[in-house]
């Protein structure tokens, strides 16, 4: 009897720390359109772009991704820089249908994936993220390519303008 309640004990504790251990990078019970309007908000006041990153806990190339441009000191910094980000959950608890509908279906490509709003919540790019990966994993060549091809100096035109001596 010892012996079962030891293995019970044991296997409870093991189930406990599992738990735990989930990762929370996505909520399902989110409000994801009044995250993102608050991203475009605080986005149009420091002059950035919104990125979206929909996905689920349940994809470990989600967390991936995430780990990687959070570990990574200039993936990192630039993000922060030129973007608010959002993560987006999409899961058997919240598909986030409407929404999905209204950015043109991203799911379409996988997870994660991208998009890439303006400061006044204009969609701009879909990505898809299977373009990024390398291996086992992610680039971060490719990622930072990916973030400086859509940062909004990338976008403005006088980035461009020609240079009168």
């Amino acid at each position: 009897m010892k012996k079962i309640f030891l293995i019970a004990t044991v296997i409870a504790f093991a189930t406990i720390a599992k738990a735990q251990d989930k990762p929370t990078l996505y909520h399902p019970e989110a409000d994801a359109k009044a995250e993102i309007a608050a991203a475009v908000k605080k986005a149009a006041k420091g002059h950035k772009n919104v990125l979206l990153q929909i996905g689920g806990n349940w994809c470990s190339w989600c967390l991936r991704f995430n780990g990687l441009v959070t570990q990574n000191d200039t993936l990192n910094t630039y993000m922060n820089t030129n973007y608010e980000v959002v993560h987006v959950n999409y899961s058997k608890e919240n598909t986030n249908d409407k929404l999905m509908a209204e950015l043109g279906f991203p799911q379409r490509f996988g997870f994660p994936v991208f998009i890439i709003l303006d400061e006044k919540g204009n969609r701009l790019h879909t990505q898809n993220s299977a373009y990024l990966e390398e291996g086992k994993g992610y680039s971060s060549g490719k990622v930072k390519e990916f973030f400086e091809n859509w940062a909004p100096v990338a976008l403005d035109p006088k980035s461009y303008a020609e240079k009168t001596k």
